[in-house]
Order: C-alpha cells, then sequence, then structure tokens
C-alpha cells in the first residue's frame, strides 16, 4: 500500500498556522513511508471563498517551507484538487445515497429549521434534533423535489446504540448514536457540505491515513457511516491534538495572532515556524530543540505524538527564531533575509509614496517609516487618552474594538475597503469619522499625525493591524470576560439596527 496523506485547507480567510501544523504531520508520516502529500482545497462555501485567499494559502505553505505531490496548482492524477470543480461528483454520491436509503431530502424551511431548533434546545433534549422529513415516503419526496419544492439532503442516522471509531493515537472512541445529527450533505444550491465532499474525496484521491485536527472526532461517526454506505474503505484516523492559547483556550485570532502572513511580516523565519509548529505535538529522541524540516522527517515517529493539549506560546516562538537567527544563518545569508523581508523593492514602493512629500532629506525617511518595520508599538496609557470628542478610556477601548470586529467581515484588505468599513463604523457608533479615526493613528504608528491612515493599514496587512490594536486596547485596560460579551451584543445590535435603517430608507 502506498501512503497518502491530504491537508485540505479552506479558502475563506488568512493562512493559519493550524493548517501548516496539519499539513507538518501529514507531509512528514507520507513521506517516511515513501508516500504522497496531497493538497485539497475545500471551497463549497462559494460565499466566504474567495481566489485571494487560496493563493495566500498556497504561497504561506510554501514559505514555511512544505511541498505537495498533487495539488491544485501543480495537478495530478486525482483532479481536479478544487471541489468547486467536483460538483457532478457529489451530486451523483448524494443521489446514490438517496436511492440506498442512507440519506434522505429534508423540506424545512429556514425559519422552520430556527423555531425546530429554538424547540429542541428549550426542552432539555440531550439527543440530537430529528428532522420531521426522516421517515417521508420516497415517492412523496420525489413529487415534492419535481414540483421545485427546496430541500437539503441528511444523512440518515442510527438512533439506537454506539458508534466505535477507531483512533491511531487514541485508541477506541465510543460515540452515542443518539448525539450524532442528521448531517446536511448537499445544501439546496447543489454544493455539498464539508462531511460529504471530504468523504468521495479522500476516496476517489486514495488517501489512506487522514491526519487532522482532534476538534473532527465529533464528525468521525458521520463519516464512518458515509463509507460503509458506499461501500469503502475508511482511512485510517490520527486526530492530532487541538493548538491552544496560553489560557488553554483553543487558537484563535482574537486571543493570538494565527496567521502565517503575522509571523511572516513579524520577520520570523519560516525554519523557525516550522520548527515550533513540529514541536508543539512531537519531540526528537535526543529532546532537542532546534531541528530542521529533513532531521524531522528523519526521526519521525506517530508514537511520539503527544496528546496533551500543546500550547501555542509567541514568546517561546521568539526564543527559538532568535536561536535560528543567531545560530542557523551566515552572516550572507541574514543579510539576505533582512533584505527579503522589508528591504525589497516591492515593499518599499508602498512606503516611498506616503512619505517622500514630508522628507527633505533621505534621512527624514527613518522616522517618517519606522512603525513599518515594527512588531507592535511602545505605548503608554497616556498616549492614548485625550482625544477630542472621546470621553473616557473605555470609549477610546470600545472604538478600537467595535472597528475591528468590522473589519474582519472585510474580504480584500485594501485602501478603498478599510475606507468604506470605517466610514460605516463611525455612522454605526454615532461619532464624526475623525473622532473614529484619531486613536487608530497612535495605535498604529505611535504617532498622533503620521501617513494617509487608510493607505497606510493597507500596507501593513490585517495581521499586523490587528496586533496593533489588540496591544493599544490592552495598554489602557485589556477586556475581561463579561466586558467582552456585553460589548459583543451591544456590538450585534448596533450594526443590526444600522442594517435596519438602512432597509427603511429604500
Amino acid at each position: 500500500m502506498t501512503v497518502r496523506t491530504r491537508v485540505a485547507p479552506s479558502p475563506t480567510g488568512d493562512p493559519h498556522v493550524g493548517t501548516a501544523y496539519v499539513a507538518l504531520f501529514n507531509y512528514c508520516f507520507a513521506k517516511k513511508h515513501g508516500g504522497q502529500f496531497i493538497l485539497r482545497i475545500e471551497d463549497t462555501d462559494q460565499v466566504r471563498s474567495t481566489a485571494s485567499s487560496e493563493r495566500m494559502i498556497l504561497e504561506a505553505l510554501r514559505w514555511v517551507g512544505l511541498s505537495w505531490d498533487e495539488g491544485p496548482d501543480v495537478g495530478g492524477p486525482h483532479g481536479p484538487y478544487r471541489q468547486s470543480e467536483r460538483a457532478e461528483l457529489y451530486q451523483e454520491a448524494a443521489a446514490t445515497l438517496l436511492d440506498s436509503g442512507h440519506a434522505f431530502r429534508c423540506f424545512m424551511t429556514a425559519d422552520e429549521l430556527t423555531e425546530a431548533r429554538a424547540a429542541h434546545q428549550a426542552s432539555g433534549a440531550t439527543q440530537s434534533m430529528i428532522s420531521p422529513y426522516t421517515d417521508l415516503p420516497r415517492a412523496e419526496s420525489d413529487a415534492r423535489a419535481a414540483a421545485g419544492d427546496a430541500f437539503v439532503i441528511r444523512l440518515r442516522t442510527p438512533r439506537e446504540g454506539t458508534c466505535v471509531i477507531q483512533d491511531r493515537l487514541r485508541g477506541a472512541i465510543e460515540v452515542p448514536w443518539d448525539q450524532v445529527d442528521q448531517q446536511v450533505l448537499l445544501k439546496s444550491d447543489g454544493f455539498p457540505t464539508y462531511h460529504l465532499a471530504n468523504v468521495v474525496d479522500d476516496h476517489h484521491m486514495a488517501i489512506t491515513h487522514v491526519l487532522r485536527g482532534e476538534e473532527w472526532i465529533s464528525s468521525a461517526p458521520k463519516h464512518q457511516l458515509l463509507y460503509q454506505a458506499f461501500g469503502w474503505q475508511m482511512p485510517e484516523l490520527v486526530h492530532l491534538p487541538l493548538l491552544r492559547n496560553p489560557d488553554k483556550s483553543k487558537l484563535s485570532k482574537r486571543k493570538n495572532p494565527t496567521s502565517i502572513l503575522y509571523y511572516q511580516r513579524m520577520g520570523f523565519l519560516p525554519e523557525a515556524l516550522l520548527n515550533y509548529l513540529g514541536r508543539m505535538a512531537w519531540s526528537m529522541p535526543d529532546e532537542r530543540e532546534q531541528f530542521d524540516l529533513s532531521e524531522m522527517l528523519e526521526h519521525f515517529d506517530l508514537d511520539r505524538i503527544s496528546l496533551g493539549g500543546p500550547v501555542f506560546d509567541v514568546t517561546k516562538l521568539e526564543w527559538l527564531n532568535g536561536v535560528w537567527l543567531r545560530d542557523g544563518l551566515t552572516e550572507d545569508e541574514y543579510a539576505q533575509r533582512v533584505m527579503d523581508w522589508a528591504f525589497n523593492r516591492e515593499f518599499l514602493g508602498q512606503i516611498i509614496p506616503l512619505v517622500r512629500q514630508r522628507a527633505n532629506k533621505l534621512t527624514d525617511l527613518a522616522p517618517l517609516a519606522s512603525f513599518f518595520l515594527q512588531g507592535l508599538i511602545d505605548l503608554k496609557p497616556e498616549d492614548l487618552q485625550g482625544f477630542k470628542g472621546i470621553e473616557s478610556d473605555d470609549e477610546t477601548r470600545r472604538i478600537l474594538t467595535w472597528s475591528l470586529w468590522h473589519l474582519e467581515a472585510l474580504a480584500e484588505w485594501e485602501a478603498d475597503g478599510i475606507q468604506a468599513v470605517l466610514r460605516e463604523m463611525a455612522e454605526i457608533m454615532g461619532v464624526k469619522l475623525r473622532v473614529l479615526l484619531a486613536p487608530f493613528f497612535v495605535a498604529l504608528s505611535g504617532q498622533r499625525s503620521s501617513t494617509p491612515l487608510f493607505q497606510t493599514m493597507g500596507i501593513l496587512g490585517k495581521d499586523i493591524v490587528r496586533a496593533r490594536i489588540r496591544h493599544a486596547v490592552d495598554t489602557l485596560a485589556p477586556i475581561s470576560k463579561k466586558e467582552q460579551g456585553r460589548w459583543q451584543k451591544a456590538y450585534d445590535q448596533a450594526v443590526a439596527a444600522h442594517v435596519a435603517a438602512l432597509a427603511a430608507q429604500g
């Protein structure tokens, strides 16, 4: 048997360090056994998936030092490697499940589904919710579909007994069947959900081992049920431990920088980042902390994976990166890395138009543009106080936090889009735009007057902007858990009111 593994990111945002972490272990396992590593793009979310996100994922994985034998950019015998280009295959699979009785059409409307979920939750039931269309006769189901009634196709699940999942690291995992929901397999738009597409693709791409995060354990019974329904051999499962924040919560961008692009822009070496990700759940036989990809591959063994929750500690990563900078590069290599990082023509070409009108000599450029080359800005609370039109620290913190939340929905990070989002945020909060923007200048540059803000934010990038704004808020006072919940509720209500007001205006 030829070992074949894969990583299957969704192109719906910035490339996540968790993607690189899972990709690294799949790569090492496949290569250690003389097999192939495949990259597949799971872009069935047509609303959120973007070509730019896919491009960034591929570039980021290559930047950390990973490559793949088959994928959307290199081709291969099992293509296409984007799920959006394989829709017919999923529709045929869904039809097969309908015909065999392993799936059924559900005609619940969105409102009916919302009401049913609320009633189910209110009832205190511990079992998963059952669709009222579970036992609809096939002839009636066909007739309604032929008449044009909208439907989704759901998985038919057992209601009694226990599902047993075999995991390479964890052994037998038991899940009561009544805890497994009737998963939507094919949406009303004809596109599959992750679960159907994942199983169909893994089979047709001859994947032998699935190494993925432990958050997918709850989905394993559905996947096993699908493999059994199709009569296919299920790949061996390996659920890797979840990356966590220092407070042991799931790694998230609201608490920790999670984008690979952030670490690239902050001046981390790709070798150091990949080294650190390898240490998250695995260790070298001699326990040394610094090793490169070839050394990890030479000694790789699944049995050395620890199931304890690995903590992604940026301070520890910084230390390891320092080791690589001091001991892993020659002086010439060090100089080249610095040039590649920030002193390249492309990056400087973005900055110079913003500062040249304010400089009388070249030495003026350093103080004007230095914040473009920094990580977090050195701030004191008084730096973020005394803004005209802002009466308190809490108002400054709320302006920055709400604006950051609002910017999260921006698909393309560029100046015009940033300006539109922040203008809307000023309307939502009922403040003048100049009032809203004042703390941004300090948070991002450390100065009350700086280069044009929207272009500056575009050049810095979403990840650096996010980190600096969060740092500015923490400089005044970190957001408490209660405050987070209260602000989130108020933000959601304010946005809803703004949308309703726009709708009323026609």
